[in-house]
């Protein structure tokens, strides 16, 4: 037998290139998925117990979570130290004129002084519901999906009680418009 008659072996590169094209195709496969779990619609269920929370108004009355279940809401975390949250109040105060009568809801969670919102409300009143959230607000926010604790920040439920959009920042007039469909 000659050592051209050996069989010869298939070139490493073809193979090579072969597992890397399977390695390109499982990162890119990967990433389309963490892409999608980003940015994904958020229907999810809200956080145990947050329809039984109570929170306390500025003006010291008390309300209950569960009155505003059954109907679209908007929950805006807010502060008066915050420069991007004073900026948007405005534009969900004129959301919650033009849509309360659509059935849509808004509460503004301050995580805030009392004396602070109450000085702020005095120059700047709001319409929809405040709730004095404090540190508290700052962790529902995180249950919620705010995973750094950032100002501001809005979660969206549809009547049925499930997430149905979040924002991380201050809120446009865009955004408004898009959720005005969602029930």
């Amino acid at each position: 037998m000659q050592p051209s008659d050996l069989p010869v072996p298939a070139p490493a590169a073809p193979r090579r290139r072969w597992a890397l094209g399977a390695l390109a195709a499982t990162a890119l496969g990967a990433g389309i998925a963490a892409s999608w779990w980003r940015h994904r619609p958020a229907q999810d269920a809200a956080p145990a117990g947050l329809w039984a929370r109570q929170w306390i108004s500025p003006q010291g009355q008390n309300f209950d979570m569960q009155s505003f279940q059954g109907r679209p809401l908007l929950v805006n975390f807010w502060a008066t130290w915050c420069p991007p949250c004073i900026e948007e109040l405005p534009l969900i105060e004129a959301f919650y004129q033009q849509n309360k009568g659509n059935g849509w809801q808004v509460l503004g969670l301050a995580v805030d002084k009392p004396e602070r919102v109450l000085t702020f409300l005095n120059t700047s009143p709001l319409s929809f519901a405040i709730g004095m959230a404090g540190i508290e607000g700052t962790e529902l926010s995180r249950e919620l999906g705010n995973l750094t604790g950032s100002l501001p920040f809005t979660v969206v439920f549809s009547s049925d009680g499930q997430i149905a959009q979040r924002k991380l920042g201050r809120i446009v007039q865009q955004d408004l418009d898009q959720w005005r469909g969602l029930r």
